[in-house]
């Protein structure tokens, strides 16, 4: 069943075809990001075919990085791309897998909701889709949904039945296809081949959709004579078949669309006319790739991770560093360390040539000693720190270890029998006062996932508060292991600072070293906050410490202070 018609968002089906890793996410944000600069209200969406309910229990090395909506849902990769390029908050209906859609059906049939009938892919899946795509997008001018996966993939069938069948029952005007296809070069002929798009067309066009917009990717400009050789093939206007070409700054693509016409197709074709305005804003896009492309100043920065092979684990860490170096016309060069080649060579071997280390996220002993050796080496020699999740947690037992004198300090994710757990789940140190159960009952905080965006509150004079220019803030959450309240006063009497606090004063959130010149930890995920046009306080201020650090070990040519640039 799907709302009435006049009442359905217009919708834009991003699919794709010959090969994975199109880049059919960024693409789709792209083009978001032009019809949001003309006006318009826009949202996005994915749908993923895996049979996982979520990305949240999948391994970061097949998988990337699992993104965290406001809502606690744990969501593909893409959704970052999506908040990045767009400024719109998503949730966890912006993110179906065919999981979640069997696990609705079937949920419904054991409760008779069928009433005995027998539940088939259509329509009872097809319609689970249609129901999941309409609530997503539900009040907005404009909505593009990604397609996961490539055109001929069985898994993908049921998504692309279900978006024929919108496109069938509302009509030209309230859904376009939109399809993004490879155009390879062959080095050895020197030509562009477009065989493989018109297959990949053709494969899309048997199952009764044709495209209405192509976008090529290719590693050069379309020549005219092969974009009419597509259009003719394919059933598709000339001035519809759009060249993706590879660019070496993914914030220059929105620009590069536009000046082909893509957004305006889109609103002529889905009559977008009477909301959209008549050209597009793109300057504040502009103002990202002049700073991008023109810095004054350029910083070395460590990731210390155990995924750092598949750097899509960290994808959005990776993006609000480079976000943090934006707002100050700083390149910031990222070196990814494996933490367990730190515990095998020690952190000097690795980190003497950087201007600060970031600590990210993670689960699991491996590799966990290497993040306090790293968070060690930085307290000590006074290279910046930032540590993220895991890195808070390693940050702590290094104090606790290293300074307030507990030996054998840990977390019980890694050691059950630690003599001093300064690091564990909540039901493992929870008072005789009973302070656990004034939790917040969303968090689910007994031993499982705290998850979402979660205020706090930041403490008046601490490094943290003057970064944020804010008493209370709120961050995204994913993690289950928690700072222990019993050793609180123990480590704060070692100096450590606990620089935000849950709102219920409960669970600790933020720490700091006083007389560092930046040694900052939260157990939240601001990365996933971050974008290029604002980037975030903590990872500008992070930067902006690593400047100041680089400045002061005589590695800069000019050493002289750099105004900040407003982007």
């Amino acid at each position: 069943m799907t709302l009435p018609n006049s009442s359905v968002t217009p919708l834009v089906f991003v699919t794709g075809g010959v090969v994975s890793s199109l880049g059919k996410g960024i693409a789709a944000a792209s083009l978001a990001a032009i019809l949001e600069a003309r006006g318009l209200r826009v949202t996005m969406m994915k749908l993923d075919p895996y049979i996982n309910v979520d990305p949240g229990t999948m391994s970061p090395f097949q998988h990337g990085e699992v993104y965290v909506t406001d809502d606690g849902a744990e969501t593909d990769l893409d959704l970052g791309h999506y908040e990045r390029f767009i400024n719109v908050r998503l949730s966890g209906k912006n993110s179906i897998t065919t999981g979640k859609i069997y696990e609705s059906v079937i949920r419904k049939e054991r409760r008779g909701d069928y009433l005995g009938a027998t539940v088939q892919v259509i329509p009872h899946i097809t319609d689970a889709i249609k129901r999941a795509i309409d609530e997503a997008t539900q009040g907005f001018d404009v909505a593009l949904v990604e397609i996961g996966g490539t055109v001929g993939d069985i898994e993908s069938l049921p998504f692309l039945e279900a978006i024929r069948q919108i496109r069938t029952d509302r009509d030209s005007e309230k859904a376009l296809f939109m399809h993004l296809t490879l155009v390879p070069y062959i080095a050895a002929a020197g030509e562009l081949k477009t065989k493989p798009t018109q297959h990949s067309v053709k494969e899309l066009r048997s199952i009764g959709i044709q495209p209405d917009i192509l976008l090529c990717r290719s590693e050069q400009p379309l020549p005219d004579s092969e974009r009419r050789k597509i259009a003719s093939f394919t059933n598709v206007s000339e001035k519809a078949v759009i060249s993706a070409v590879d660019l070496d700054n993914i914030h220059k693509i929105p620009m590069w669309l536009h000046a082909q016409g893509l957004d305006q197709l889109v609103v002529e074709r889905l009559r977008l006319d009477g909301r959209a305005a008549p050209h597009a804003d793109l300057s504040e896009w502009q103002a990202v790739v002049d700073a991008v492309e023109h810095p004054v100043d350029e910083v070395a920065i460590a990731v210390v991770g155990k995924y750092v092979d598949h750097k899509d684990a960290y994808k959005s860490v990776g993006e609000a560093l480079k976000h943090g170096g934006i707002r100050q016309r700083t390149r910031v060069k990222l070196k990814w360390i494996e933490s367990q080649d730190i515990e095998r060579d020690g952190a000097a071997a690795w980190l003497g040539d950087v201007d600060g280390v970031l600590v990210p996220g993670g689960f699991g002993d491996r590799g966990f000693e290497g993040k306090v050796l790293a968070s060690k080496h930085a307290r000590e020699s006074g290279l910046p720190y930032f540590g993220i999740c895991y890195g808070m947690q390693a940050a702590v037992v290094d104090v606790a270890r290293h300074v307030a004198g507990l030996e054998g300090a840990n977390s019980t994710e890694n050691d059950k029998q630690s003599p001093h757990p300064v690091i564990g789940l909540i039901t493992e140190w929870r008072t005789q006062t009973g302070e656990v159960e004034r939790r917040d009952e969303k968090s689910d905080l007994g031993g499982t996932m705290r998850l979402g965006l979660q205020e706090q509150r930041l403490k008046p004079g601490t490094k943290s508060r003057e970064v944020y220019g804010q008493d209370v803030v709120g961050e995204r959450h994913r993690h289950r292991y928690e700072f222990n309240n019993r050793y609180r006063t123990q480590l704060e009497d070692a100096g450590l600072v606990i620089s935000a606090k849950s709102m219920d004063d409960l669970l600790v959130e933020m720490i700091e070293l006083p007389r560092h010149s930046w040694f900052i930890a939260c157990q939240a995920h601001p990365e996933f906050l971050s974008t290029p046009r604002t980037g975030h306080p903590l990872f500008v201020g992070f930067v902006g410490a690593a400047r100041a650090r680089r400045a002061t070990t005589g590695r800069l040519e000019d050493a002289a202070p750099l105004k900040e640039v407003t982007v």
